[in-house]
């Protein structure tokens, strides 16, 4: 495996403006730039490049921290025209991805949050989040936060193909659970649906019921869209992983995205599977958009 090399930065600014889009949320902030847990789906690879690295190894194994990111949170929340409006945490790279554990930015972020009372949407795939789960009970007790799990597959020879660097499944429900018992606002972002890998009832239905029985108040379904940057890396993985599935993805993502029709049938089943397992009926959620345009990093 490739030797991590950290590229440690001081940023001028921390806050990210979202313009335009169909979004919740107006502001985003990435700790991180590159990210460990190297989904060979990742939307945000292309972003590497405008570093001067590249989309694949370099991107999962280069990672750019903002040491100073707490700092210049706290600078940027004292503004006298700052609204406390919504952030979203760790909409391009995972904010608690292996780097976390050295250098503790996220948790200095939230921090700066928790002491702003400035609420929060948290996305990632890591366990590492309830080692901050002191700090989020106080953030959550003077501001409204929610943080949603990525979880595309229980299937584990799926899962350790496409999220090679991610810990499993099930630990990533076990961790959300720990959070919604201790009262946070927890759920699930289903994603990437994986034609004719992960988009079955039965996957489906697997994911949204375990999702349920460890707390989560949300299921967010996303399907695999294919961006340049993540689509050169993606589809060399699927000829060699699974090549009997690379003329029907060549048929699909024709372009960045699924048909439309593909698309609203996924969503259709989801929605079927999330009223059997209790979770409230919703139209596509706005979050179920990122990564489908760009988003600042």
């Amino acid at each position: 495996m490739p030797k991590t090399f950290y590229e440690e930065i001081h940023c001028k600014t921390v806050l990210n403006r979202v313009n335009g889009g169909n979004f919740s949320f107006r502001w985003t902030i990435n700790p991180y730039r590159g990210c460990q847990h190297a989904c060979v789906y990742c939307f945000a690879r292309k972003t590497h490049e405008y570093l001067g690295y590249d989309i694949g190894h370099d991107f999962d194994h280069r990672i750019v921290v903002k040491v100073n990111a707490p700092s210049v949170l706290r600078q940027e929340l004292r503004r006298p025209g700052w609204k406390r409006e919504l952030i979203a945490l760790g909409t391009a790279c995972d904010p608690y991805q292996q780097a976390e554990t050295r250098y503790r930015i996220t948790r200095g972020i939230i921090t700066a949050l928790r002491d702003s009372a400035n609420p929060v949407s948290i996305l990632t795939k890591s366990t590492i989040i309830t080692q901050d789960l002191d700090l989020l009970k106080e953030l959550a007790s003077v501001a409204s936060l929610t943080v949603s799990f990525s979880v595309g597959t229980l299937n584990e020879e799926i899962w350790q193909r496409v999220e090679p660097g991610t810990p499993r499944p099930i630990k990533r429900l076990e961790s959300m659970g720990r959070l919604a018992k201790a009262g946070i606002r927890t759920g699930i972002m289903l994603a990437p649906i994986l034609p004719e890998l992960t988009d079955t009832p039965e996957s489906l239905n697997q994911v949204i019921r375990a999702a349920a029985e460890y707390g989560a108040q949300h299921v967010l379904p996303i399907v695999l869209h294919l961006r340049p940057g993540s689509k050169e890396w993606f589809m060399p993985f699927l000829r060699e992983a699974y090549p009997y599935l690379t003329p029907q993805y060549q048929r699909l993502y024709k372009g960045a995205y699924a048909p439309a029709s593909y698309t609203q049938e996924v969503y259709e089943v989801v929605e079927a599977l999330k009223e059997k397992w209790g979770f409230s009926k919703s139209h596509p959620p706005v979050e179920s958009t990122w990564g489908q345009q760009k988003l600042p990093i």
